[in-house]
């Protein structure tokens, strides 16, 4: 029953690393899965939380007779608690997991009867600490495969009534701050129609797109509340979260699009764009077209599949090399601009602490995100004097002779 303390170790980087923590009520597949450990969700108790297991369809391959069914089940354990668990794992000290007294067992295998291949079992287990938990699943015989379908729903207990809420501790809030972030979003859409009225005389193609960026975001912003409002009431997204991918995606790639066409002053210093310039754009497109299919795989399968933690580093890195490409453009205006001017011159654990910030870094990534479309709309307004996108004629010339010698150069 000995467990490679290498792959435990890999186990707790996934666990470490899946924060989804919306607390839909999911159905996870697994066939023939011979992982010791499986994790399949996580979520933030109060002191009024509920597990609902149910498994059915479950069978172990090879059967083995001798086999102890108490060394496979699930459990719930804290972040800070399977490090613990590990280390003893490693020292050993226990054999299984499951053995250990820093998890709590929800239901183990011992309770199927041996050879009923359709056995269905479930369980309701509440949970009175309030913490961060992780839900997994412990398969400490050697050589058996599992196979089961398993529906499981978390959630906490409201108020007086009881009534259940499937969003995880300090996310609870999360449906009314984006629908808050919406209506910013929407004001600030129409505080830009209105500046274009006004400057009607001194607009660029390009304004009307940063328009669109806008718009994009507000909308992606109310689909994701009701996405949260759903998951919150009822524990499934009612169709919402097919909507918010849509704009999610929509709005990825135009504002991917936005950076690049600014950084090299498309409609701003030239209608046009180099053939080097359509290239980042032709690569930045089917990357954040990867990237959003990246996400709804990972957002929607769960990290229970052999290829969940293989997705989200096809994300990071995806995301990673988006950004690095949208820089070219800009560092290649910055080289033409020079050449003309060269011619002419701990994370919380406890209740509160997770409350706080898990609301807190929404709302922080939401006012950054807000703060660059206001510093973007701000410093690139139609003004008919505006120095981001103004430039005299002697400095136009010198920056198209350069411009034309960079091309020379590279035939």
């Amino acid at each position: 029953m000995a467990i490679s303390p290498k792959f435990l170790f890999l186990i707790v980087l996934i666990s470490m690393a899946f924060s989804m923590c919306l607390g839909e009520i999911r159905f996870s597949k697994i066939r023939d899965d011979d992982r010791p450990i499986i994790p399949l969700d996580e979520f933030g108790f109060t002191h009024k939380g509920r597990l609902e297991l149910n498994v059915s369809s479950i069978s172990l391959s090879p059967e083995k007779s001798d086999s102890d069914l108490s060394y496979v089940g699930f459990f719930l354990c804290t972040r800070e608690s399977w490090i613990h668990v590990f280390q003893q794992l490693e020292d050993r000290e226990i054999e299984c997991a499951l053995k250990s007294d820093m998890v709590k067992k929800v239901l183990t295998f011992s309770s199927v009867h041996k050879g009923l291949i359709q056995k269905t079992t479930g369980t309701v287990y509440n949970e009175t600490d309030a913490d961060q938990y992780m839900l997994l699943f412990a398969n400490c015989i050697q050589g058996v495969k599992v196979s089961m379908d398993v529906r499981s729903a978390m959630y906490n207990l409201d108020g007086k009534n009881n009534v259940r809420d499937y969003l995880s501790t300090g996310k609870t809030v999360l449906p009314r701050v984006y629908f808050f972030f919406s209506l910013i979003y929407f004001s600030l859409a129409g505080l830009w129609i209105d500046v274009l009225y006004k400057k009607r005389l001194t607009i660029f193609r390009i304004h009307f797109f940063m328009l669109a960026v806008v718009i994009l975001k507000a909308l992606n912003l109310v689909c994701e509340a009701e996405d949260k409002s759903y998951i919150k009431r009822t524990g499934s997204a009612h169709g919402w979260d097919v909507l918010f991918y849509i704009f999610s995606f929509l709005k990825g790639i135009t504002l991917f699009t936005l950076i690049v066409l600014i950084g090299t002053g498309w409609s701003f210093l030239k209608p046009y764009l180099q053939d080097k310039e359509k290239k980042v754009l032709m690569i930045v497109i089917p990357l954040q077209v990867v990237a959003n299919i990246a996400q709804v795989v990972i957002d929607e399968s769960g990290p229970y599949g052999h290829d969940w933690f293989t997705w989200k580093q096809v994300f990071l890195l995806v995301d990673v090399i988006c950004c690095c490409a949208v820089l070219f453009p800009i560092v290649w205006s910055i080289k033409n601009l020079r050449e003309a001017a060269k011619t002419d011159g701990k994370a919380a654990v406890n209740l509160m602490k997770l409350t706080l910030y898990t609301t807190l870094c929404v709302v922080a990534s939401e006012l950054a995100t807000l703060a660059f479309y206001m510093f973007t709309g701000y410093k690139f307004k139609p003004e008919a004097h505006n120095p981001y996108f103004v430039i005299d004629d002697e400095e136009e010339e010198a920056a198209a002779e350069a411009l034309k010698l960079e091309d020379e150069f590279e035939l």
